[in-house]
């Protein structure tokens, strides 16, 4: 009986999430992230091969693509996140949603930046004495990188939503 009750107008019983809509959730901030990391992991194993420099010349160039690659991530968020699908519908902001853009395609997505770490050391060893880094900066890129793909990302797509009102 308590169902069937009528609620008071204006108010509007809100549907619940449905399973198709928080596939579709994951699998856009999943593939988002996976992107960025593999666009990432490809320009820094590029880099050295294209530009016969040490890794001090190269570095200002590894920082600029980053930053280009990680400006197109942030615009793929905010798309995707306002792109309505034809079989899930829209997707739409509140507070299940955003918990699940940040839990789940973290859980999910994030093992995808540690090629890009193990490249970064590599690089923080580069012209260094054996065993020895000197180049700590590497390693901090990789940090700043992942703090992008892991919060950022996420963020700007949970904030991208289409409100439920």
């Amino acid at each position: 009986m308590v169902d069937e009750l009528s609620l008071s107008e204006g108010e509007q019983r809100r549907p619940l999430p449905r399973q198709k809509t928080l596939a579709l959730l994951v699998g856009r901030v999943t593939t988002i992230k996976l992107g960025y990391w593999a666009a990432l992991t490809l320009i820094e194993l590029a880099l050295p091969r294209v530009l016969d420099r040490g890794f001090t010349e190269r570095f200002p160039l590894s920082i600029a693509l980053a930053a280009v690659i990680t400006v197109l991530a942030l615009a793929w968020a905010r798309w995707q996140a306002r792109v309505i699908d034809r079989r899930a519908g829209g997707i739409e902001r509140g507070i299940p949603t955003i918990a699940t853009t940040f839990a789940a395609a973290s859980v999910v997505a994030s093992p995808g930046s540690l090629p890009l770490l193990l490249i970064e050391r590599a690089e923080s060893l580069e012209g260094c004495a054996p065993g020895v880094s000197c180049h700590l900066e590497a390693i901090l890129l990789w940090v700043a990188l992942f703090a992008v793909g892991f919060v950022l990302i996420p963020a700007v797509f949970a904030l991208s939503l289409r409100s439920a009102h």
